[in-house]
């Protein structure tokens, strides 16, 4: 009876650890660390404003300019591996399409936020295009995941996506520019991409010398030269190790071999990363509403579904195949998922905005652009398409 009476506190308690850390997986699996972070920022801002935003003013060098390399190093890996033979976007087919809908998601998101500044006499607000053409890549992924169990819909939008966003990192990268004054600063570039290389050629195969050594270096040219130094650790992934990645790219990778082990680690950093993003960049206040806010919703909600519509449109006059899965109601679905910005669009908006009133509108449109998980799920639901599909009759 003692034995007994012992032993069942320690199966509670045992229990109770095993539902905290299957929670703490889900939550770091689909990137929730950051809209924790954002929500934390928002009830902050909007109670205690003079201290959230000290704080904040605090940490946004370090989370924003080194911590967010992280991040995007660790995206790009992702990438790289999905397109590796044997990861989950390895066949050329599944790009064509895609990439034509990424293209006309650009032009449209572009079209009505241009559009609508122009109609309202907001030119002040132009310089802010590219962040109305960012997509939340995690954020659409997993609600596809969610609304379909078995279609090429997530893989379809991963691809929109990653093509999306490398136009708005290249417009990060190339705005500023190298120049010849930055002759330095190219050099020393050149110098971080050849040491990573030299290290892939001794076959090196753990991440911390490419990431410290070269990343530093990378980081140090991007600050020198004025380019935004978050991109610093893009040219030096491709040198990094690889495995294929198939399945869920945005799951913490299976720690099955010495690769897959470092990127678990990285991983984890990016979670604190996100949240932090999160905790810095997203306590705006609701009267910092304004035109930007409207333009930034218009181009997500109206322009982007548009624009992917009627790029996969002239895919299919040109000849151009969608997965057997996908159908134009799994197509307007699909469409509608790319309509949050969140995370690159936050990203981008602190990236190319300094503070005042035109950056504080344009992260509220940013932030809003989470309604378009509701419309998307609506749309499914009265679509009746996915986990909403009408059952077979039975004969």
């Amino acid at each position: 009876m003692t034995s007994h009476a012992h032993t069942h506190p320690a199966l509670h308690v045992a229990q109770r650890r095993r539902h905290t850390l299957a929670w703490l997986r889900f939550i770091n699996e689909r990137f929730l660390w950051l809209p924790l972070g954002a929500a934390l920022a928002f009830v902050w801002a909007n109670t205690w404003s003079e201290s959230y935003f000290r704080t904040a003013h605090a940490l946004a060098f370090p989370v924003n300019e080194i911590g967010m390399a992280i991040f995007l190093g660790l995206v790009t890996q992702e990438a790289l591996e999905a397109m590796m033979p044997g990861g989950a976007l390895d066949a050329w087919r599944r790009w064509a399409m895609p990439l034509l809908a990424a293209a006309g998601g650009v032009l449209g998101s572009t079209f009505f936020y241009l559009g609508f500044i122009t109609l309202k006499h907001e030119q002040v607000l132009a310089a802010a295009w590219p962040v109305a053409c960012a997509i939340d890549m995690a954020a659409g992924y997993y609600l596809l995941k969610t609304i379909f169990r078995r279609s090429a819909a997530p893989h379809f939008l991963l691809v929109l996506g990653i093509t999306t966003n490398a136009v708005g990192v290249l417009i990060l990268a190339v705005w500023p520019a190298f120049t010849p004054h930055h002759l330095g600063a190219a050099l020393l570039l050149l110098l971080a991409v050849s040491i990573a290389a030299a290290i892939r050629r001794s076959r090196v195969r753990v991440f911390w010398p490419y990431l410290v050594g070269c990343g530093t270096l990378s980081w140090l040219a991007f600050y020198w030269a004025g380019v935004h130094p978050a991109l610093a650790l893009v040219p030096i992934v491709p040198f990094l190790p690889h495995r294929a990645r198939a399945g869920n790219p945005f799951a913490d990778p299976t720690p099955d071999g010495i690769v897959h082990r470092a990127e678990h680690e990285w991983s984890a950093v990016v979670q604190l990363v996100l949240f932090l993003f999160g905790l810095v960049n997203a306590g705006v206040l609701l009267r910092g509403a304004d035109t930007g806010t409207t333009a930034v919703l218009m181009a997500a909600l109206l322009g982007r579904p548009v624009g992917v519509l009627g790029g996969v449109a002239l895919g299919i006059a040109l000849g151009l195949r969608l997965p057997p899965s996908i159908r134009w109601r799994e197509l307007i679905v699909i469409a509608l998922a790319t309509t949050s910005g969140f995370t690159f669009a936050l990203f981008a908006a602190t990236s190319l905005l300094p503070p005042g009133a035109v950056l504080t509108q344009i992260k509220v449109g940013a932030l809003a652009t989470v309604a378009g998980a509701v419309i998307t799920l609506s749309a499914a639901r009265l679509l009746r398409v996915g986990r909403f599909a009408a059952p077979p009759s039975r004969a």
